[in-house]
């Protein structure tokens, strides 16, 4: 069995969220301290709270799209593939399979897997394979779970 999701996605999914928010909520605060504080004058602007709060819409969408979605472990059984998120676990059969995306450019990168048939983690399972410090590489043991994936999918017809 050998795990194909990599080791970054708890940071992904949990602590960069909690960091970016954090951050936001720790800006605004830091700057309405200082701006009302006794010896200052100059008071903050409707204007400041834009940039923060366009920030902090900006980024949960983006995150909403690229990373909370992300399964938090996905093990290769051979025939099977197992997905683990939160407490929930599915077993998936290649045959079941419909169709793989694959994306090694992104930050992270992000291996979809469409669905015959609806789960209880959806029809759209999407993980993130294990980055390579040479750019431009695709992870190897995806390239051979979708060349794995075409064989079940030709056996079967």
């Amino acid at each position: 069995m050998k795990k194909l999701t990599s080791k970054m996605t708890f940071f992904n999914k949990r602590v960069f969220p909690c960091m970016w928010f954090g951050f936001l909520v720790f800006f605004v605060i830091g700057v309405f301290t200082s701006a009302f504080s006794s010896n200052n004058t100059d008071k903050p602007g409707i204007l400041f709270l834009f940039v923060p709060v366009f920030m902090a819409v900006f980024g949960y969408f983006i995150m909403k799209k690229l990373v909370f979605d992300l399964i938090d472990e996905v093990y290769d059984e051979g025939s099977n593939l197992l997905f683990k998120n939160a407490k929930k676990q599915v077993r998936v059969n290649l045959n079941d399979i419909k169709n793989v995306s694959y994306t090694s450019m992104g930050n992270p990168p992000r291996v979809t897997i469409s669905l015959r048939e609806e789960t209880i983690l959806g029809k759209e399972l999407t993980f993130s394979p294990p980055g390579s410090f040479t750019p431009f590489t695709k992870n190897k043991d995806i390239e051979d779970l979708i060349d794995r994936i075409d064989k079940a999918k030709n056996s079967k017809q």
